[in-house]
């Protein structure tokens, strides 16, 4: 991967939508190399696909919360269990098992603090294996999700 192969991914984590004369236009290519550019990215599995950012207001998922989890047992059948469960889980829009003190990280996101309180109690409270869940609502994004490009 190379300088532009760099400065494409960048554009489009922005702009996923661009047109490919609109995107060869700002990395300095003409369309043709730019659209094979991308094509390889995709086929490489570099762009794995592309989606929609929605705002979470306005589609009733306003309030969201970072939840700490630690497990009770780390046995095979309790972390498949855990993990499957969250996956049925539509509050859950991001989940992160980790290494250290939490076994995992979930981004929950609801329509407020009621709605969280309901998904706590009859839902994360009730997950296989759950020996503790440390709520952390979220303040304000200060850096948007994105992956970690050098500088082209």
């Amino acid at each position: 991967m190379d300088r532009i192969d760099r400065m494409i991914l960048r554009v489009l984590q922005q702009e996923g939508r661009l047109p490919n004369s609109e995107l060869a236009e700002r990395v300095g290519l003409t369309p043709s190399p730019c659209l094979r550019r991308v094509r390889r990215l995709e086929a490489d599995g570099v762009i794995t696909h592309y989606a929609a950012c929605l705002d979470s207001v306005k589609i009733g998922r306003g309030f969201e919360v970072f939840v700490s989890v630690a497990l009770s047992v780390r046995d095979r059948a309790t972390i498949t269990s855990f993990e499957e469960a969250v996956c049925d889980l539509p509050e859950v829009v991001e989940a992160h098992r980790l290494f250290g003190e939490v076994d995992y990280r979930l981004r929950v996101a609801v329509a407020d603090a009621e709605a969280y309180e309901r998904c706590y109690t009859n839902k994360l409270a009730m997950l296989p294996g759950v020996a503790q869940l440390v709520s952390h609502p979220l303040m304000k994004v200060v850096v948007p999700r994105r992956a970690g490009l050098n500088s082209a």
